[in-house]
Parts: structure tokens; sequence; C-alpha cells
């Protein structure tokens, strides 16, 4: 732990900028396996009963289209965090 303090002074960064950009890159793995996730599942349902397939592509891009706004949202708070 004393290395990496070390090391942020001698780099410039605060540990809030660090942890900020970890939480980025930590948000953005997070939706893309949620999203993909939900894909496989969706392309399951389809292939189970094809006579549903709009009802099952309508939930699936709603719920695609809620993570990618909880990720947006949380990424424009980590880039908050970084570079206010």
């Amino acid at each position: 732990m004393v290395s990496l303090m070390v090391l942020l002074e001698a780099t410039g960064f605060s540990l809030g900028q660090v942890s900020a950009a970890i939480g980025a890159g930590v948000v953005t793995i997070g939706a893309g396996l949620a999203i993909s996730r939900i894909g496989v599942a969706a392309m399951e349902a389809i292939a189970r009963q094809p006579e549903a397939a709009g009802d099952i592509r309508s939930g699936m891009i709603v719920s695609c289209a809620l993570i990618e706004g909880v990720s947006f949202f949380a990424l424009a708070v980590c880039f908050l965090i970084l570079f206010v």
C-alpha cells in the first residue's frame, strides 16, 4: 500500500482519480457482460418458442436500454470524479 501511495505521488494522480478510472473500466465490463447474457438468453428463448420472438425481442431491447442507461450514468460519475 505504501508503494502505491509513493507511485501516485510521483505521477501526480490522486487515489480518487485512480479509483474513478478503475470504476469506469469495471462499469464497462459489467455492462458488456450483462448485455451479452441478455442476448444469449433471448436467443435461447426464441429457439424454444419461435412464435413469441416479437415479445422476447421487445423485452430484450428494453432491458438492454436500461442497462446502457445505468452504465452511462455510472461512467459519467466516474469521469466527473476523474476530471473535476
